[in-house]
């Protein structure tokens, strides 16, 4: 039985430096599915920061996500998540039976320009609508 009082399913994202991909991954699937689905978002060894490049990319699409911070993923974090998807983490992730893992490969926006970033931003958005189809929520938005 799960320790969550809702059928609300739970989704995690997790990349190296929850400073990316995971980041951008999560504000798309909260913004889209409200509050229908808890995100959540880590990496195994999180930045400081957030890319700027990611940042100013999601305020283009209306999405802002400068007071995110990188979290550190917990065992806690996937015991809690139905729905675990990984973008280059590798080992270091936990895996938990029970739990649904996807691997998104998806190019890393670090170092990169805003450029660079936006076709990244634009796979995850299409990958995250797909998700919340699968998880049989329609788009706020």
């Amino acid at each position: 039985m799960s320790a969550r009082a809702t059928d609300q399913p739970s989704v995690l994202f997790v990349c190296v430096h929850n400073a990316g991909r995971s980041q951008m991954a999560a504000a798309f699937l909260a913004h889209l599915a409200g509050d229908a689905v808890e995100v959540r978002s880590a990496g195994s060894a999180p930045a400081d920061t957030v890319n700027p490049a990611v940042v100013e990319a999601m305020n283009e699409s209306g999405i802002d996500i400068s007071a995110e911070t990188p979290k550190i993923l917990t065992v806690e974090a996937v015991q809690a998540s139905d729905v675990v998807i990984t973008m280059g983490c590798g080992d270091t992730c936990p895996v938990f039976p029970g739990k649904t893992y996807l691997d998104w490969t998806l190019d890393d926006p670090a170092g990169r320009g805003v450029d660079a970033v936006r076709p990244i931003r634009d796979q995850i958005e299409g990958r995250v609508r797909s998700l919340l189809a699968d998880l049989g929520v329609t788009p706020h938005v």
